[in-house]
């Protein structure tokens, strides 16, 4: 993946009026999509979707404070308090503040959710600052994987109202040759971000499965993704819908790639992108919207991702939005757009656009619907 890269915008100041306007643009983002772009909302309240909805009853509550005042200080301290392999919704209620440190969610810590206590996602941020590049103790470096601030591994998992954040400061450490920094990365079925952020820069948002041949689905909604380098990557499968993506300004040419899928040959589906804003602090034309990632370079991946009822910012490019990485160059069919609009949305040669008819099974529910009818957008 591509190196350095300026380090991650710090958490704003609540007292900065450009700080509070990026903020009040965040909440916003969703609802200042024109009607034609908010399709996830809509399909959200349908009977049929609220028929199929599956969720594990309510369990036990673990309380996250880092005075002292709750059953845990810190992220990981609650994550270890937690049941294995519970039946029940685990609950992780976090109360504002900064926690610092890496956190992993093991295997067997299915049915969690954490979620910040106030309902603002800018109340409660977990944070870490390594890279891949960055020495591990015991030698070594950490690598992308190891990078993660928060990694994810129990299925049904869910996040709301909370900030993942990798703060890695990548002007303070040019002797390191690997800046990839991920805030999260998920390798676990049946996923939820809801109302929250992904802050990074390279590497932001890793949605993986554990193998190859394991399905693994995620559903990100009514939230802020921000980075610049491949800064939504990996090989699960993905719904992202009525959120905010954020391009960061950078110091190269191009600035930066928004999308990485690495799809597995035999997955049914890649990433899909539906109301969503794309924003930038970028110039015009900067960024590609894609580039297929194929891991040690396996020719046996079918990177796909549609993009598709949402707002494009300048900063994509025009005439070529999608180009090779690698050597690996983007197989016919294997990305498109459909109904998008703003300044960074055109048609084209270099935009390939899906027909009325092939649209029709680009949809949220054709993603996540699996074998088990799962249906998290119905809440």
């Amino acid at each position: 993946m591509p190196a350095a890269h300026p380090s991650p915008s710090p958490t704003p100041n609540p007292a900065d009026p450009a700080a509070a306007r990026e903020r009040s643009v965040r909440r916003r983002s969703v609802l200042a999509l024109p009607g034609a772009l908010a399709l996830g909302a809509v399909l959200a309240g349908t009977p049929a979707a609220a028929a199929t909805r599956s969720r594990p009853a309510a369990g036990p509550r673990i309380v996250v404070a880092a005075d002292g005042s709750g059953d845990a200080t810190t992220i990981q301290e609650a994550v270890d308090l937690a049941p294995s392999r519970s039946a029940e919704r685990v609950e992780i209620l976090v109360r504002p503040g900064t926690y610092r440190g890496r956190v992993d969610i093991g295997s067997d810590k299915v049915n969690l959710a954490v979620v910040g206590e106030t309902g603002d996602p800018e109340d409660v941020v977990i944070t870490d600052d390594r890279a891949a590049g960055t020495p591990k103790p015991e030698g070594g470096t950490w690598g992308t994987t190891g990078s993660a601030s928060v990694t994810v591994s129990g299925a049904g998992f869910e996040a709301r109202h909370v900030t993942f954040e990798n703060g890695f400061d990548e002007a303070a450490h040019p002797e390191l040759s690997g800046h990839q920094a991920v805030a999260v990365k998920t390798r676990a079925d049946r996923v939820v971000f809801d109302h929250v952020r992904f802050l990074g820069n390279q590497d932001t948002l890793y949605l993986d499965t554990p193998s190859v041949d394991a399905p693994s689905r995620v559903y990100v909604t009514n939230s802020w993704i921000e980075g610049d380098v491949d800064f939504v990557f990996g090989r699960a499968t993905a719904v992202i819908e009525d959120s905010t993506i954020k391009a960061l300004r950078r110091d190269s040419t191009p600035s930066g790639y928004v999308f990485a899928p690495s799809t597995s040959s035999g997955s049914a589906h890649g990433f899909l992108v539906t109301g969503t804003r794309f924003l930038t602090n970028a110039g015009a034309g900067a960024y590609y919207l894609g580039r297929p990632w194929h891991p040690s370079s396996n020719p046996d991946t079918d990177p796909r991702v549609v993009v598709r009822d949402s707002w494009l910012g300048v900063h994509l490019r025009r005439d070529d939005a999608w180009t090779t990485m690698s050597g690996f160059d983007w197989l016919p069919g294997s990305n498109a757009e459909h109904a998008n609009a703003g300044p960074g949305a055109l048609t084209g040669p270099g935009r390939p656009q899906l027909t009325v008819e092939e649209a029709a099974a680009h949809t949220r529910e054709a993603y996540l619907a699996g074998d088990d009818g799962w249906a998290p957008y119905a809440r």
